[in-house]
């Protein structure tokens, strides 16, 4: 029998003494009054026990994660059609990145770089009658809490600072890849991003990935052989330029986000998310790493 709780402890205990816990972001400016102090540790598993350390149970915002959940939205809607409009390849780019949707001709290298995740706001903005309140109402479905919303301080900064995603917009109408006005787009990618979630909520969130496509409240959102493929996706798209690294020190399928929040999973047995806001050169979680690759190392459990 694994002591989960004791393991999880005692990573946040050693973590949360390290001098260096990596540098919050400042290009949104909301993002950047948050601490390096904080961090906090959530497991869920799938027969229902749950373990936390530290602040697992304070929201933040939780940024690129958010394009997961929106891609299972958008799955739903478009099933393999969605692969007609942005690719499954990783980028070995940052996030940012545009130099590659241009040689390419508008489709997107993955649906979790920001030019991807456009797109699939863009299918999202189609299909959803209330975007933004009925992609909200999803979340809080298939996490089960309907206390999570929006932080509209850290839309309007996104909004504010947004240069590179309003470039990526209008390159993507420039291709023919974006059918809604940009700035309909951008206003509800923005917000989505602006979700803000604890690592409790976002295990629960990401559930359904664990669970062949079933939420905690065992609802089928989205086929078995979808949520396999978002799995593969996480694993080699999740982590941007890093998503190799991950993967080798780690070995789960995860997302991350410049919040500082991390989640991963291994399917039918668990979900665990992190959030320390500090991050490292890539723009990830610095301790979050740590914390996970230490988690796998500890209970000998991966996907490899």
């Amino acid at each position: 029998m694994i002591d989960f709780q004791g393991i999880i402890n005692n990573i946040h205990n050693n973590l949360i003494k390290e001098e260096v816990k990596g540098v919050v972001a400042s290009y949104i400016p909301e993002l950047y009054k948050q601490s390096t102090n904080s961090f906090g540790i959530y497991l869920q598993c799938i027969n229902g026990e749950t373990y936390a350390a530290g602040d697992a149970y304070t929201p933040f915002s939780i940024q690129s994660i958010s394009k997961v959940l929106a891609l299972s939205k958008a799955i739903a809607f478009e099933d393999n059609r969605i692969w007609e409009r942005v690719d499954v390849e990783p980028s070995g780019n940052p996030f940012n990145h545009l130099s590659l949707l241009e040689l390419e001709n508008g489709i997107p290298r993955n649906p979790l770089i920001n030019s991807g995740a456009l797109v699939i706001a863009d299918m999202l903005v189609t299909h959803l009658k209330n975007p933004k309140q009925d992609f909200l109402n999803y979340v809080r479905t298939i996490a089960n809490d309907q206390t999570i919303n929006y932080n509209t301080d850290v839309a309007a900064s996104e909004k504010r600072t947004g240069y590179g995603n309003f470039a990526a917009a209008n390159l993507l109408k420039s291709f023919n890849n974006l059918n809604n006005n940009v700035e309909d787009v951008l206003d509800f990618y923005f917000h989505q991003c602006a979700i803000d979630m604890s690592c409790a909520q976002l295990a629960k969130a990401f559930y359904l990935f664990a669970n062949g496509g079933k939420c905690v409240n065992n609802v089928q959102h989205i086929p078995v052989s979808q949520a396999k493929r978002i799995n593969a996706i996480m694993l080699t798209c999740g982590f941007y330029d890093e998503a190799g690294e991950f993967a080798f020190r780690v070995g789960l399928p995860g997302k991350s986000g410049v919040g500082g929040g991390i989640v991963a999973l291994l399917p039918n047995n668990f979900i665990i998310s992190t959030w320390a806001p500090g991050l490292n050169a890539k723009g990830n979680s610095l301790l979050g790493m740590q914390a996970l690759e230490q988690f796998t190392t500890e209970t000998k459990i991966s996907i490899f």
